[in-house]
């Protein structure tokens, strides 16, 4: 009996999860030999740890959804259980119409279930606060952007200042274009009921499961730390993990893959994995599965930039309170948003308790101008609006500027039907599997939960068998 041999392509979390799963390093059997290759010098893709003022801290993501079971289950299997940490304060505010307001408690993703906690939050205006309480009726079938429906709903206001903000955090995409169904399906089976729509979310939201459990989870010393730790249960169950290594073409071969990397490498296996974000998919895809290219070739991604400012706390006479606030794009402030980074993360306050750090957002879907501005723009212009929003005088000691082009996929109406036209049709090349955030969300839990998909559809070539595979062929394995 021989195992398959097979190479991952892309080493982000869904890459180093996939390694992991068929490795066996998140637990269970090893499913095959495995090589993982990634082009740039690190793990881990958008999570990624640095240190700013002497201060280690996420530069990307910073937590992960807790009520989805996967990410924080795979952070317990590579030893990083005793580590995760919720978040100290989850009291969010919404910058909006002069002022900083609270977010509405009872709310999912913008859209209220608390009519009495919308109000008293001054989010809206009378105008819109009264259309709130009017419903539209609005028949959903099957698909609709979130923003139309709401606005059809509960009024534009509802979307412009809650909904959008929201979203905006998630995907730095557009409210009018994301899809109801892959963004929130959990809206669209209320919006299929029938029935009152601030109800149905007030139901959503009190639901016992959720209340009373952490929305987020977070880890000390950040979440950029969860590539390593996979990396390194991956290396210990004998995964192969190479990272500067590009890959350039991808072609079928007589009983499984051909990967060429970019220094002319040619690596002959059983099965590829590609986890990799959808333009590259698409190249690699072009020769054997040109229908799935075609597709992937169509996913728009939007880029944005973080700037994370570290104040020393003698320097701030009233540091901010609550986690921080959110933007909505139409009173056109120049940051999105801004996350008080020292009082949300416990081990950050206690890690550094003489800094005060935060970060703010910027760019969106083609909106993405702030990101060709120099670092020292950026770093004045979230200083400006900070000034404004909380009364932010100090000056920091350090700063940095992290840039993510073409780092968020966009989940259009219709994006869930694009996927299963991928898959299909990289099913049918054979012994290959796509995940990553391009497909199933771009939340960690749900890369995690596409790399297990991935390993999944790959079940026919991982079973053991007595007969000689590709990379005994091939490779004198």
């Amino acid at each position: 009996m021989s195992q398959a041999q097979v190479v991952v392509i892309g080493g982000g979390i869904a890459g180093l999860a996939a390694a992991a799963f068929l490795s066996g390093a998140a637990g269970g059997a090893a499913r095959a030999r495995v090589t993982l290759l990634e082009a740039s010098d690190r793990f881990g893709g958008k999570l990624s740890g640095g240190e700013v003022g002497g201060v280690r801290v996420d530069l990307g993501a910073e937590s992960m959804l807790a009520r989805r079971p996967e990410a924080v289950e795979l952070a317990r299997a590579v030893g990083l259980g005793d580590a995760l940490e919720p978040p100290t304060t989850a009291k969010a505010a919404i910058w909006t119409r002069g002022a900083l307001r609270p977010l509405p408690g009872g709310q999912v993703m913008g859209v209220p279930g608390d009519l009495a906690a919308l109000a008293a939050s001054g989010v809206l205006s009378a105008e819109g606060l009264e259309r709130a309480r009017h419903e539209g009726a609005t028949e959903v079938t099957d698909d609709v952007a979130i923003g139309r429906y709401v606005a059809d709903r509960l009024g534009r206001e509802v979307v412009d200042r809650l909904v959008e903000p929201l979203l905006g955090g998630v995907y730095a995409g557009h409210a009018d274009e994301i899809s109801l169904r892959a963004a929130v399906p959990q809206l669209l089976e209320i919006a299929r009921g029938g029935g009152s729509l601030v109800e149905g979310v007030h139901e959503l939201a009190t639901r016992p499961r959720i209340v009373g459990t952490p929305v987020f989870q977070g880890l000390r010393g950040g979440i950029g730390t969860l590539p390593g730790a996979v990396a390194e249960a991956c290396a210990r169950a004998g995964v192969e993990l190479r990272t500067r290594t590009a890959v350039d073409g991808l072609r079928r071969i007589p009983g499984g893959w051909r990967v060429v990397t970019a220094d002319g490498e040619a690596l002959d296996v059983d099965a590829v994995v590609l986890a990799v974000p959808a333009p590259a998919a698409a190249r690699l895809l072009r020769p054997d599965a040109p229908g799935a290219a075609a597709e992937l070739a169509a996913v728009e991604y939007a880029g944005m930039a973080l700037v994370t400012l570290a104040f020393r706390r003698a320097d701030l006479p009233e540091p901010p309170t609550g986690s921080g606030f959110l933007v909505p794009p139409v009173d056109g402030r120049r940051i999105k948003a801004s996350t008080f980074s020292s009082n949300k993360w416990g081990w950050l306050e206690r890690s550094a308790p003489d800094a005060f750090l935060l970060r703010t957002s910027l760019g969106r879907l083609r909106e993405e101008q702030p990101l060709e501005l120099a670092d020292e723009e950026l770093v004045a212009r979230s200083l400006s609006d900070l000034g404004e929003a909380i009364g932010l005088t100090a000056r920091p000691y350090d700063t940095a500027v992290t840039r993510w082009r073409s780092g968020l996929p966009q989940y259009p109406v219709g994006h869930l039907d694009r996927v299963a036209r991928i898959r299909t049709a990289v099913g049918r090349a054979g012994a290959l599997a796509v995940c990553g955030a391009a497909y199933d969300g771009v939340g960690i839990p749900a890369c995690i939960a596409s790399a297990r998909a991935a390993v999944a559809a790959l079940d026919e070539v991982l079973t053991p068998t007595t007969g000689e595979n590709v990379t005994e062929r091939t490779m004198g394995a």
